[in-house]
């Protein structure tokens, strides 16, 4: 039985502050690259398998508890090349830590924020506020790969006007792929957890999110903070 806590977690009102993000697709519109739900369902695919991939594993760590999440915290960053993908990731980990602190009260919580006090990494804090709730390190992979093809479908709905019906679809079609990468992410992290060696996490690449992630923190304008 699914613990509801998941669903809180993952809902899109949760306040961690996601609402404000697009995941690179503002930037992924400007380009040309996004432009219907075709292109749309590419580019969540593409961010899946990679950043979604990377983040999903990073979570289940978290989650597991038998890694310290500073170490996991340095990972994220190693994992991060993007200067604006990583101030993204911490502000998102900070709002997250003060909506996790309030929801679900945990002493690891509390520590994360203590040591991190500009923020966590956000895959990270999502591990950690899983553990917390409840949930379990494939519960937390869930949560993350879910995250990040969610706020994407959500911002080309405000960004180019699309059919929301549509765009959602894009969102369902990719359940099969969303458990596969869970999957895939929470057997990485147990190995990690297992062996201590967190060379086994992905470390999947995305060069033009990265290049993206620049050129949009650069904007004078944009609707989106990332």
């Amino acid at each position: 039985m699914m613990n509801p806590a998941l669903l809180v977690l993952a809902d899109g009102r949760f306040p961690a502050g996601g609402h404000a993000h697009s995941g690179g697709a503002e930037a992924a519109v400007k380009a040309g690259r996004i432009h219907d739900t075709a292109t749309l369902a590419a580019f969540c695919t593409g961010r899946l398998y990679t950043a979604g991939l990377t983040a999903a594993a990073l979570a289940a760590a978290a989650a597991d508890g038998r890694i310290d999440p500073l170490d996991l915290d340095g990972a994220a960053d190693a994992r991060m090349p993007s200067p604006a993908l990583r101030a993204a990731s911490r502000r998102l980990g900070r709002q997250m830590v003060r909506a996790a602190r309030t929801v679900w009260p945990d002493p690891a919580l509390e520590r994360l924020a203590a040591d991190r006090p500009r923020g966590a990494h956000q895959p990270v804090v999502l591990g950690i506020t899983a553990a917390a709730a409840g949930l379990t390190p494939a519960d937390a992979a869930s949560a993350a790969a879910y995250e990040s093809v969610s706020g994407p479908v959500t911002a080309c709905v405000r960004l180019l006007g699309l059919d929301p019906f549509q765009a959602t679809a894009v969102l369902a079609r990719l359940g099969t792929q969303l458990a596969e990468v869970s999957a895939r992410a929470a057997e990485a992290a147990a190995e990690a957890a297992a062996t201590g060696d967190l060379d086994f996490l992905p470390a999947a690449s995305a060069p033009l999110l990265d290049l993206y992630a620049e050129q949009h923190a650069a904007w004078a304008v944009r609707l989106f903070a990332s």
